[in-house]
């Protein structure tokens, strides 16, 4: 399996415009400001609003729909340079995560009539997968049970990201089969406003959108089911793959931030009237956190190529978006840890952004799979 791990040069130009539009539009100033007014929405909907003026929304949407085809490859950069700000955004729920379920899983009709206004920024939607506070998307307890002609959902889903913002819901439901088989598993489009749904806030510790929703006797009309009934899930596996990857191409950005944060500090801060960057062992465990910043770009770039590589098999791409959500997991905490030590015990105080880094990580961590989760996945593809 070969795979270019360079950027080209039009995926560089794109990253230098994200990252200057991140550092002046979305610094993590205004993540500080979100938080402390506890803002109703949980991101600025005019940096939004620019966002869509950029093209991001509609990266890796076909041109037919009203994207531009510039592919994973190109949201993953952008996402890269929010990752740096800790932006808050719907571009992980809304682009990331529904339109590729939509793009992937919908029908001709679904996607012409949906597909250009989530790229316009016209339409919010979101997926509602995990019912457990635990990443396990082959356990869906949530029923939909056709009844003349109508399906009739009932069910729970938790830490559903924007959930209280989105006008639409991609429910994963049980159409037939036991609480654990994929057979069965269906999707179905919910407008958020259907009688039955409830959709409450979570406050997630690193500021980060997502609900709760609950879902009593939603009545839905049988051309919302997204894709085929009972199929869903091979599918909806792909699109989880392409959602991990683009999540650890975020994670990518917020830790090569925090270590830079972490270096500056090493390079001002004194100690016995010296830097304490000139102290050995802190310069081994920063060399320690640069050879695995190293490996991590490495496996983000090549799972964001595999993506648009038509040769590459969906098993290839599981492996890949296995691998780097799982190595980013692990060197996001362990750089965010080293971080606050290296700060000492200010790192932890609100004066200073590399708290914000900490949390976020542990929330990154979880979402979408944490890396025990994906080590065992990628042994099982290997035929462990």
């Amino acid at each position: 399996m070969t795979l270019n791990l360079v950027l080209s040069e039009d995926q560089e130009m794109l990253r230098d415009a994200a990252r200057n539009f991140c550092q002046k539009h979305t610094p993590i100033k205004q993540l500080r400001q979100l938080r402390d007014s506890r803002d109703a929405t949980g991101f600025d909907r005019e940096s939004w609003r620019q966002m869509v003026e950029l093209g991001w929304t509609g990266m890796a949407i076909p041109e037919a729909y009203g994207g531009y085809e510039f592919g994973y490859g190109g949201l993953g950069v952008v996402l890269q340079e929010t990752g740096r700000t800790l932006t808050c955004s719907p571009l992980i729920a809304s682009v990331l995560l529904a339109a590729t379920a939509i793009n992937k899983m919908g029908n001709e009709s679904q996607k012409a009539e949906l597909l250009p206004k989530l790229v316009s920024g016209e339409l919010l939607a979101t997926l509602a997968l995990d019912e457990t506070p635990f990443h396990r998307p082959t356990q869906i307890a949530t029923t939909a049970v056709l009844d003349n002609g109508r399906y009739r959902l009932n069910g729970h889903k938790t830490f559903v990201l924007d959930a209280h913002v989105a006008d639409l819901l991609i429910v994963i439901a049980r159409t037939s089969g036991n609480d654990i088989e994929t057979p069965g598993v269906s999707a179905f489009l919910v407008d958020a406003n259907t009688k039955g749904v409830t959709i409450t806030r979570t406050s997630m510790v690193d500021s980060r959108n997502c609900g709760n929703v609950q879902l009593d006797n939603v009545v839905l009309s049988a051309d919302s089911v997204l894709g085929e009934p009972g199929q869903a899930f091979p599918l909806l596996d792909q699109v989880l793959d392409i959602g991990r990857i683009g999540l650890a191409a975020e994670m990518l950005g917020s830790i090569e931030e925090a270590f830079k944060h972490t270096v500056e500090y090493l390079n001002q801060r004194q100690q016995f009237g010296v830097l304490i960057g000139s102290f050995q062992g802190l310069q081994h465990r920063a060399a320690v956190m640069y050879s695995e910043i190293e490996l991590c770009k490495s496996a983000v770039v090549a799972a964001l190529a595999a993506l648009d590589d038509p040769k590459q098999t969906a098993t290839q791409i599981a492996m890949l978006a296995s691998l780097a959500k799982a190595k980013l997991s692990d060197v996001f905490f362990l750089v965010s840890n080293e971080a606050i030590q290296m700060h000492g015990g200010i790192g932890m105080t609100d004066e200073f952004d590399i708290g914000f880094f900490i949390k976020r990580a542990r929330v990154a961590q979880q979402m979408l799979g944490d890396a025990t989760f994906h080590r065992d996945r990628f042994a099982t593809l290997q035929g462990f």
